[in-house]
């Protein structure tokens, strides 16, 4: 299955934000953490940058974490408790250097609401498509990240949040060679 581009970001982005509670780090303790976060997912629309702001961003966490690793039935349930409680109005929008994509929320709601909606609609698709085994834990014995496996062999067995795939693969390597040595 190949999923349009919007919710090729939107379901990135919320494996990031899962994955930015991570071996005892919160990238998202502070303030300036959640800014750095929204940055470089490139998020847009308005923010009130307020503690309330934050702990909502942090709540949607662990919520989207239950939806990654929940049945189908569960996701769906989710999924549309999401989309009602964030009073979700899908509409097509263009702007900065996105062609036409979906935005089902202002860009005035509150972060954590446009936040979920777009992880929410994303999901909707994956459970659309049957595509719920690209949802994963990584493979890393040491990582309790979350995967996103959009390759097409659906090969991706490792988070995105650092190293877990070469740290592994040298593991093995080098307990390879100390068999033969």
């Amino acid at each position: 299955m190949s999923f349009t581009y919007d919710t090729q970001v939107a379901l990135a982005t919320a494996a990031a934000l899962v994955n930015t509670a991570r071996d005892d780090v919160d990238v998202l303790g502070t303030m300036d953490g959640l800014d750095a976060f929204l940055e470089e997912q490139r998020f847009t629309g308005s923010r009130t940058r307020a503690e309330s702001e934050l702990q909502a961003v942090r709540a949607l966490r662990r919520e989207l974490e239950v939806l990654w690793f929940a049945a189908e039935d569960d996701v769906v349930e989710r999924v549309n408790a999401i989309l009602r409680r964030t009073s979700a109005l899908p509409q097509l929008v263009r702007h900065d250097e996105w062609d036409w994509h979906l935005h089902a929320t202002t860009p005035e709601a509150p972060l954590a609401d446009r936040m979920a909606t777009e992880a929410a609609m994303a999901l909707a698709d994956v459970v659309r498509g049957h595509e719920l085994d690209r949802l994963g834990a990584c493979a890393a014995p040491d990582c309790d990240g979350v995967v996103l496996d959009l390759s097409r062999n659906r090969s991706k067995r490792f988070c995105d949040t650092g190293n877990c795939a070469n740290r592994t693969h040298v593991k093995a390597y080098r307990a390879r060679r100390a068999g033969t040595a």
